[in-house]
């Protein structure tokens, strides 16, 4: 899941692992998470066609 950075106030690491950030993703360190037909731009999120701030990619540590 891709969180803001304002995240890691409230981060609990026995809840939540940190897996990298968006970055990471567009350079391909952590490429697990693309899916091999996305087509479109993979640095950021993206909403009505605005970039948005960063995200860090976490994942729960209960699923």
């Amino acid at each position: 899941m891709g969180v803001p950075i304002t995240f890691l106030d409230k981060y609990n690491p026995e809840q939540f692992e940190i897996v990298g950030s968006d970055y990471q993703v567009k350079t391909g360190e952590i490429s697990f998470l693309l899916k091999s037909n996305w087509e479109r731009k993979s640095d950021r999120a993206y909403l009505n066609s605005k970039r948005l701030y960063s995200r860090i990619i976490i994942k729960n540590k209960r699923t």
